[in-house]
């Protein structure tokens, strides 16, 4: 009697989880650049926050499959209707007459591109709608949600955000012992550098640590041990009540988180921007001092290469190249054009 294929026995949903968590397993634990610079990233996934994404709007496609092709009990069948099941959620509209956002959407093409290998590169890739900064709704005026948030009620958490800048997960995992002084990150350098062949790990640490060098001003840090991707970054703590947020991470104990519970219903994405803001504004060059340093290779003419246009709806408004770069470090990103169009605000 023949063996069953036991993968083919499983509905579409449980085909979708085998492999996508075969695919965090080859990533977890293993370092994303490397991957990309091998080009090894496209059957890895590398933290589980973003194997749970691509899970859940994977699940959203098994659902279309089985309710318009019902036929197809197989990833292989499915294959076909990924783009039209992207066109579909495109089109859809909900119960205010909005389309799902643009994001969702690129998102959603990301997770099954995950799925079945597919690349933005390749011939037949979704295309999904353009991303336009005044489309983004979110953190931008108030919300339905936000008058169920009282920021008096809930003011150190609220200026422990302003001062630090966390990702909501990273809020909820900050505990006594990622505060961290100037001094301790110093010689922490000096250890490591006295060293003789530094892995690629430490070589990675040192310049984390070194970043702390951009916020000449902070004398103490938060260790942000597992950010967005995997990454890791020490957040300067800043602003007119970073004594009191220094001493309630004192008071807490190494391994005890310093908040217990986060509000649902806050909006900490909004807070980093007040952070990102706060950052720029302390060290952002006036845009008619900043020099003249580059050669436009068409014209001849000399340009500022540390000056960011800004693009789209805010066309031409003029940002400090090297301030992003610096608020970029502390929010643990590494491209200025995020910090740009989702954080700088009101100026």
């Amino acid at each position: 009697m023949g063996r069953r294929n036991k993968q083919y026995s499983k509905d579409l949903k449980q085909q979708i989880q085998y492999k996508l968590e075969g695919m965090l397993k080859a990533g977890e634990g293993t370092s994303k650049k490397e991957a990309i610079l091998t080009d090894s990233t496209r059957d890895k996934i590398f933290s589980y926050s973003t194997y749970k994404t691509y899970f859940k709007h994977c699940r959203y496609f098994a659902n279309y499959i089985k309710e318009y092709h019902p036929e197809c009990t197989t990833l292989k069948a499915a294959k076909k209707y990924v783009n039209e099941w992207l066109q579909f959620r495109a089109d859809q509209i909900d119960e205010n007459g909005n389309h799902l956002s643009a994001w969702t959407i690129q998102t959603e093409a990301k997770a099954v591109g995950k799925l079945y290998g597919l690349e933005p590169s390749d011939k037949n890739y979704f295309k999904p709608p353009i991303r336009r900064r005044e489309d983004i709704k979110r953190s931008r005026g108030d919300a339905v949600r936000d008058k169920h948030f009282s920021e008096r009620n809930n003011d150190e958490i609220v200026k422990f955000c302003k001062a630090l800048g966390p990702r909501r997960r990273e809020l909820e995992e900050i505990r006594g012992k990622d505060l961290i002084t100037r001094e301790k990150i110093e010689n922490q350098i000096k250890i490591l550098e006295q060293k003789n062949n530094l892995s690629d790990g430490e070589i990675a640490y040192i310049n984390t640590l070194k970043d702390t060098r951009l916020f000449p001003e902070a004398e103490y840090f938060v260790h942000i041990r597992n950010g967005k991707g995997g990454r890791e970054r020490f957040s300067p703590i800043l602003g007119d009540n970073k004594e009191k947020i220094i001493e309630r991470i004192k008071n807490t104990s190494a391994e005890e988180k310093v908040f217990q519970h986060v509000p649902t219903n806050m909006d900490v994405h909004g807070y980093r921007g007040d952070y990102a803001t706060l950052i720029y504004k302390s060290v952002a060059r006036p845009i008619n001092k900043i020099p003249y340093d580059k050669v436009n290779k068409g014209t001849g003419k000399k340009y500022q290469g540390d000056v960011y246009v800004c693009r789209k709806d805010e066309r031409k408004k003029k940002l400090d190249r090297q301030a992003m770069y610096i608020c970029s470090k502390a929010l643990g990103h590494n491209r200025v054009s995020v910090v740009a169009d989702n954080y700088i605000r009101g100026l």
